[in-house]
């Protein structure tokens, strides 16, 4: 139990300054940009799949909270925070690099992410138009006093956010923990539709335990590569915890689930089934 409590420590922490980053960037828009300025950010969204898309190809999983907290905000669509959340990468490069996979697999994977969550961040966008009604206040949400001290709210609103994080991922550490790496891969199935199914729903659980095991499996062929994408498209670290704590609108939140979760599943079978033929 030590060692649960240890890691859900340290992967907590390591959103500390992505956090605290997110929540000032929010308060100094909200607070002291002028009009103008926000209208030319708000206006950039046309662009954000394809700049969100290169960003999360990053190796950590700090970008798309950030994302997450812009996005609540409206200061970014939903088609980018789509684009960011597939296509971030968390611990997944990291285990490819130090099993020394071929250059060419780690680039393939990373190419399909930032590729997949492009366009599918761009398809969103012309489908789904947010309302400007839908701007959400962090600091008429929390009351944290925000117009005293912008880095004291902001700092509020981390310590709120990182406490629920802390709460989620301790349980969910555990049950990783006492859960068979045996049992999980005897579910997967191998080479037939339903292992890009569970392998995506895998890759949603909001911890970077997800990513590991999903790469680890397919590093030693327990998966294919079209099921290894799939979860790797779902999985965006810990910014699904900081959606739903962050975003009071959970039809919306579970909206965003949904749609990440049947674009993993729909790219992993589309490649499973080119690499069948």
């Amino acid at each position: 139990m030590k060692e649960i409590i240890v890691d859900t420590f340290l992967d907590s922490i390591k959103l500390l300054p992505f956090l605290f980053l997110a929540f000032l960037i929010i308060e100094l828009i909200e607070h002291k940009l002028s009009e103008k300025t926000t209208k030319a950010i708000a206006k950039s969204n046309k662009f954000g799949p394809l700049v969100g898309s290169l960003l999360g190809g990053f190796p950590q999983c700090g970008f798309s909270v950030v994302a997450t907290n812009l996005y609540i905000t409206r200061i970014i669509s939903l088609g980018t925070l789509i684009s960011i959340y597939l296509s971030t990468s968390d611990e997944m490069l990291p285990i490819l690099i130090s099993h020394n996979a071929d250059i060419k697999i780690i680039f393939s994977i990373l190419g399909i992410k930032i590729i997949v969550g492009m366009l599918c961040g761009f398809i969103i966008d012309l489908i789904y138009r947010r309302k400007e009604s839908a701007h959400f206040d962090l600091c008429d949400d929390d009351h944290c006093d925000c117009e005293d001290s912008i880095l004291k709210s902001s700092f509020i609103h981390t310590l709120k956010t990182l406490s629920f994080i802390m709460v989620v991922l301790l349980v969910l550490n555990s049950i990783m923990y006492y859960l068979p790496e045996e049992t999980i891969s005897n579910m997967f199935l191998k080479n037939t539709t339903f292992a890009p199914i569970l392998s995506s729903l895998i890759g949603l659980i909001p911890s970077c335990a997800s990513s590991v095991i999903i790469t680890e499996f397919y590093l030693n062929d327990v998966i294919t590569f079209g099921t290894c994408i799939a979860g790797l498209l779902t999985n965006s670290g810990l910014s699904i915890l900081v959606l739903f704590k962050t975003n009071k609108n959970n039809k919306e939140n579970l909206l965003i689930l949904t749609l990440v979760y049947l674009i993993g599943i729909i790219a992993g079978i589309i490649i499973n089934l080119l690499a069948f033929l």
